[in-house]
């Protein structure tokens, strides 16, 4: 018999940046038209008759819809065959599309297989916190920060379009 897994810094790695991701989403679930993100859990496949481990799974708040989520701390963008496999769990369990969780974005054939499949992308820093995350959904990005020391925040955002031209400036 081997002996029992040890839990090492890359494990844990992993598994906090699931959590973190679906204490994200819960934060900002509302741009996918979720209700609630759920945590890890078993799905069973209507097609496969197998079991699968999710990573977490949205509630839609128009018709209860689920949708998968898979959370992939890999360090480097995901390929066509990552998303292609996303796909066929969405389809063998029968949710209602699908949202994947990295660091990077997507290899130009993952975002086509993406598009196609339902499958929507947010790109989240591996450092990730629950007090401190950055998340980009396509155009948008969400910042999370929390801190228990008082301080005066100046805050300038700049709005370019996609050639890098300035459109709009505020400072606070």
């Amino acid at each position: 018999m081997a002996p029992p897994h040890r839990p090492t810094k890359r494990d844990k790695a992993w598994e906090n940046y699931e959590e973190v991701a679906v204490y994200v989403l819960q934060l900002i679930g509302k741009h996918f038209g979720l209700a609630e993100i759920e945590g890890k859990q078993r799905a069973s496949g209507r097609k496969s008759g197998t079991d699968w481990e999710i990573d977490a799974k949205g509630i839609r708040e128009s018709n209860r819809a689920i949708v998968l989520v898979e959370c992939r701390r890999y360090k480097r963008r995901l390929n066509q065959e990552a998303l292609a496999a996303v796909a066929y769990r969405i389809d063998d369990i029968g949710t209602d599309g699908g949202i994947t969780v990295s660091p990077f974005p997507l290899q130009q054939g993952a975002a086509k297989v993406a598009a196609a499949s339902r499958i929507e992308h947010v790109q989240l820093r591996p450092d990730s916190t629950r007090e401190q995350w950055i998340a980009q959904i396509g155009e948008f990005v969400h910042v999370g920060l929390a801190a228990a020391t008082s301080a005066t925040v100046s805050l300038e955002i700049e709005v370019r379009d996609r050639h890098g031209n300035m459109i709009e400036r505020r400072r606070s």
